[in-house]
């Protein structure tokens, strides 16, 4: 997005070059100034996937298909508390890949979801963003190398091919299920790899005060749902919900863990978020369903790719899941409130404070 524009210089040409010399006399120290001013601000690099990204909220960076949106927690962070802003979360990063090592780009997945011609190019890892002059960051990350996503589509695929079963992925996933051994060890991957992860990012940004922003509610409470509503969560059956909160609640008691034994700060946004999940309706509704209206300021629209338009309902775009204008907002208070503390108190919080 442009925001600003070069002031026309013909008039200055038309003037002598003594009068030259006197503007520029004039302008260079102030412009020197607000360089200098701008570089005294708190340098703040925020990590992520797509839920820190924001993907799928207008207005959004459509220029290397991370789908950042100009309404993330780490827009609204940095305006609220003037630090200059590294954003470098990507929809559909991973731990490994995304933040630790490139992004590849057949793990770019946007908006813009149809890539251009070639696809996008591979990311650089998001650790380089980091640097010892580095104040602040945060990270929210891990829902992709879980496998949330494909644990998501077999839910789907199994409410709609075992429709005498009432709860099947939840079945499939735990006990002597199919894919309850495979959930396990994504589980032990990922907390391996976060823990390496987090001591990197110490190493890369040794002064920094870190934060692991966990993720907010999505169904805790399934009043509401209806099989096959699309801007909700289509086929996956009423009786595996229970299963999909515990399934995030127990990746986000890793994130917290982690973040505690990292003197790092944990950001829970999944409490304020209770009650405001994908099967509540207008403005309680915080969460986009599987294809839902797009959110936020502008007309920016997502032209489906054919997977999208296989999938029922009447929604703009297959947004997956994700965060809406309103799920923004409420992580934007969240990682502020433990932001603010870390500019003044020491140690450095463990949790948000309520209130």
């Amino acid at each position: 997005m442009t925001r600003f524009r070069m002031p026309a210089l013909s008039r200055l040409a038309l003037a002598g070059a003594a009068a030259l010399a006197v503007v520029a006399s004039a302008l260079t120290p102030a412009a020197t100034g607000a360089r200098a001013a701008a570089a005294d601000r708190p340098e703040y690099v925020a990590l992520g996937d797509s839920y820190s990204a924001g993907v799928f909220v207008r207005p959004w960076d459509d220029s290397d298909g991370c789908g950042r949106s100009y309404r993330n927690y780490p827009h609204q962070v940095a305006e609220r508390f003037g630090y200059r802003l590294r954003d470098v979360t990507c929809g559909a990063a991973e731990v490994v890949d995304g933040i630790l090592e490139p992004q590849p780009s057949d793990k770019i997945l946007g908006p813009p979801t149809v890539p251009p011609e070639g696809g996008w190019p591979e990311l650089p890892a998001q650790l380089e963003a980091l640097s010892p002059d580095t104040d602040f960051v945060s990270v929210g990350i891990g829902g992709n190398s879980l496998g949330f996503g494909t644990i998501l589509a077999k839910c789907l695929e199994l409410g709609l091919t075992q429709p005498l079963k009432t709860k099947p992925c939840t079945d499939h996933f735990t006990g002597s299920g199919a894919g309850a051994a495979w959930l396990a060890d994504s589980f032990a991957r990922l907390d391996a790899d976060f823990g390496r992860m987090m001591t990197a990012i110490h190493t890369a940004a040794p002064h920094a005060k870190v934060a692991v922003v966990g993720y907010p509610a999505i169904v805790p409470d399934s009043s509401g749902c209806s099989f096959l509503h699309w801007n909700q969560l289509g086929s996956v059956k009423k009786g595996d919900m229970p299963w999909l909160d515990g399934l995030e609640k127990r990746l986000n008691d890793l994130l917290h863990r982690h973040a505690g034994h990292q003197n790092a700060a944990y950001v829970d946004t999944y409490e304020p978020s209770v009650g405001h999940g994908v099967c509540q309706s207008g403005e309680t509704k915080w969460m986009y369903g599987i294809r839902d209206n797009l959110t936020g300021d502008g007309d920016q629209t997502d032209p489906p790719t054919e997977l999208c338009n296989d999938i029922p309902g009447t929604g703009e775009a297959c947004t997956l899941v994700h965060p809406n204008a309103r799920g923004l907002d409420n992580q934007a208070r969240e990682v502020a409130k433990v932001l603010h503390h870390a500019r003044s108190t020491q140690p450095w919080l463990l949790t948000a404070p309520q209130g």
